[in-house]
């Protein structure tokens, strides 16, 4: 199952992703948990120190090897420098799990609080003024494409904040978002703002309320959003000390907020996965990119990159696939 958490910046959603990543980890469920957003802060949530945060591998300077490890004999791609962020999987490529022996994950993927993690990365000096951060989470677009997961699984992401993945198809690669919402006017408008983008593509959106402290913080929330409110984390003194450094083990947690994550938990184990649909839009939005700009760049038609006759989902796995050689 893929998993987003949204939401306005200063809300809350990488301390939630953090605390959902770590609830799968301690029930022994394959969980791997991806930084997308441009303030990389999910490692150090997770536990680890900020100047050994820093250290970790970003997925972009592995880009033209993942592609290449992707690509596999995909014989409708020429080579791995004509992939772009929307390159969808076909007979032939190769097709990642949540938990396998890969180089992606050899180069890119530590184990951090007890949940395995990788990073999009941070801007570089050489980034400034000429470059945009979609180009950064291109990796996480073309991991997501390939991510062949099933129930059971997880791949939980912290996204970048406010609505900026809608500059991408990246919103349409998760089997359920969460948006993290405070009891504010402002928080409130990014959700709307996110919801109304939203609901043409059946994102499966949930809003988490998150800094709650008493019942008109919870009527707020519930005149403001209605249906799509989930649930709500109440104020936390535990997530006070994480934030300011000190994780503690998450049994911890007060027992409120660590019902809230069982309760995040079920919903997402409830979704269905529409692999059709996940399908339909990687294909549609494959398009988009490629008469907007990706044909220009590649200098070939890259909508001829899309296998009408390859669907993902389980029956994937039949599929012909590369394989280490």
């Amino acid at each position: 199952m893929k998993v987003a958490f949204v939401g306005k910046g200063g809300s809350g959603k990488t301390t939630l992703a953090a605390l959902y990543a770590r609830h799968l980890g301690a029930e022994g469920r394959p969980v791997l948990a991806i930084d997308a957003d441009i303030n990389q802060h999910l490692a150090v949530a997770l536990g680890e120190p900020a100047h050994v945060a820093m250290t970790m591998t970003p997925l972009g300077e592995h880009l033209p090897a993942i592609k290449e490890y992707l690509r596999g004999d995909n014989p409708r791609i020429a080579s791995a420098a004509e992939m772009v962020k929307t390159t969808p999987p076909g007979s032939g490529s190769r097709l990642l799990r949540v938990v396998e022996d890969n180089p992606i994950y050899h180069a890119c993927v530590r184990t951090v609080g007890g949940v395995r993690m990788a990073v999009t990365g941070e801007f570089t000096a050489d980034d400034l003024g000429v470059a945009c951060y979609h180009s950064k989470v291109g990796a996480v677009e073309l991991l997501l494409n390939h991510m062949l997961d099933g129930p059971g699984e997880y791949v939980v992401v912290d996204m970048t904040a406010g609505a900026d993945s809608f500059a991408s198809g990246l919103f349409t690669r998760f089997d359920r978002t969460f948006l993290i919402c405070e009891p504010t006017v402002r928080s409130v408008s990014v959700y709307r703002q996110y919801a109304g983008y939203a609901r043409d593509y059946g994102v499966a959106l949930s809003v988490i309320g998150n800094k709650v402290e008493d019942t008109t913080d919870v009527e707020f929330l519930r005149e403001h959003v209605g249906a799509d409110l989930l649930t709500w984390v109440s104020r936390s003194a535990y997530v006070r000390r994480a934030e300011r450094g000190t994780v503690r083990p998450l049994d911890e947690l007060e027992a409120a907020n660590r019902a809230v994550l069982g309760h995040v938990s079920d919903t997402v184990d409830g979704t269905l996965q529409d692999w059709a649909a996940f399908t339909r839009w990687a294909h549609e939005f494959h398009r988009r990119n490629a008469a907007a700009w990706a044909n220009n760049r590649a200098g070939v038609d890259l909508t001829t990159q899309i296998d009408p006759e390859f669907r993902m989902g389980p029956q994937a796995l039949s599929a012909p696939i590369a394989v280490i050689s």
